[in-house]
């Protein structure tokens, strides 16, 4: 094992340290591993947490600030935050308008967060609502979800999301939107290597040098099936015509279109791909309105790449393109 660290165990901690020193914009509690926009709570608007297991970065720390998210809850490697993180995250935000839990369909996130959502309603009166995204096609169950996984739509909805509430909107609808933009979309991935977790000291996975596995999930879960290496405009019909056929998309459909890197794949491969999706995209009539690519939420030194296609309304075309300023994403300020 190779890695930039010093001890396995201070991984997550050192890492607050790093974050803390590079954005001084942001607030880390370090005892709760909770990042917070540094103006939290802000009075009168509806709070945005989510959070998970680390090793996903940016995912989701990189996520707070205005426009996205007010606090971050960090678990431990690929390991869901325990309830208090996420208890003492809501009530640090509450502005008086709400606080929405954004959720990854993985049973120890859900679980967690949860509680968490009715011990902030017991103790401090708080109104949580909880939203799970579930946007994975590769498989409907694994070993970490009841249902399929959330993905790469956590990162669209995250900005969408957060836009809608930095507007003062009420709680009601910003939760609505998340359920719209998760409803509207959908994702899939693949692996050319596995990643190490740290602790674990070897990889996660083993995958022969021609090998390549689709529909895996960002915590190394097994995918759909383990085929042969192929070139990437092979790859990109294995996971957009899934993606195509399961909503489904259709002719006319305006979509912003991920393309997502897994860790160790260069950004020079996921504009390759990108082109690849466009091509498939526009073969089936299905308009690409915006875009994002690259390393957004990730599995440690994984190569691969994930696809996610949203539906996107023109409200929801507006609030992705309004302001945001945090450390992975940035426009309009």
């Amino acid at each position: 094992m190779k890695k930039l660290i010093n001890e396995p165990a201070d991984v997550v901690s050192e890492a607050l340290l790093g974050i803390e020193a590079a954005h001084p914009e942001l607030k880390i509690d370090h005892a709760s591993k909770v990042i917070y926009r540094g103006d939290a709570p802000v009075s009168g608007k509806v709070a945005l947490i989510s959070g998970g297991g680390s090793g996903h970065e940016p995912l989701h720390g990189g996520f707070v600030g205005p426009g996205m998210l007010d606090a971050a809850c960090a678990g431990e490697m690929f390991t869901s935050p325990v309830p208090e993180q996420m208890l003492t995250a809501t009530k640090a935000v509450d502005g008086g308008a709400g606080v929405v839990h954004i959720v990854k369909n993985y049973t120890g996130d859900v679980m967690n967060f949860e509680m968490a959502a009715e011990l902030a309603a017991a103790e401090a009166g708080i109104d949580v609502v909880s939203v799970v995204t579930d946007d994975d096609v590769a498989v409907q169950d694994s070993l970490y979800t009841a249902g399929r996984r959330g993905v790469g739509v956590t990162v669209i909805l995250e900005k969408i999301v957060g836009a809608a509430a930095e507007q003062g909107r009420p709680l009601a609808e910003v939760a609505d939107i998340a359920k719209l933009v998760n409803a509207n979309g959908r994702s899939m991935g693949m692996a050319l290597t596995s990643c190490t977790v740290p602790a674990a000291g070897k990889p996660t996975f083993e995958l022969a040098e021609d090998e390549m596995e689709i529909g895996i999930g960002i915590h190394g879960e097994p995918g759909r099936r383990r085929v042969p290496l192929a070139p990437a405009k092979e790859i990109a019909e294995m996971l957009v015509e899934p993606i195509l056929s399961d909503l489904p998309f259709t002719s006319g459909d305006p979509v912003i279109a991920f393309v997502n890197g897994m860790g160790g794949t260069p950004l020079i491969e996921l504009y390759l791909m990108y082109n690849e999706v466009a091509r498939i995209l526009g073969g089936h009539g299905v308009g690409i309105a915006r875009s994002l690519v690259g390393p957004y939420i990730t599995s440690l030194e994984m190569a691969g790449c994930s696809v996610t296609l949203v539906k996107a309304t023109d409200d929801l075309l507006a609030l992705w393109d309004a302001p945001v300023n945090t450390p992975a994403l940035r426009w309009g300020v």
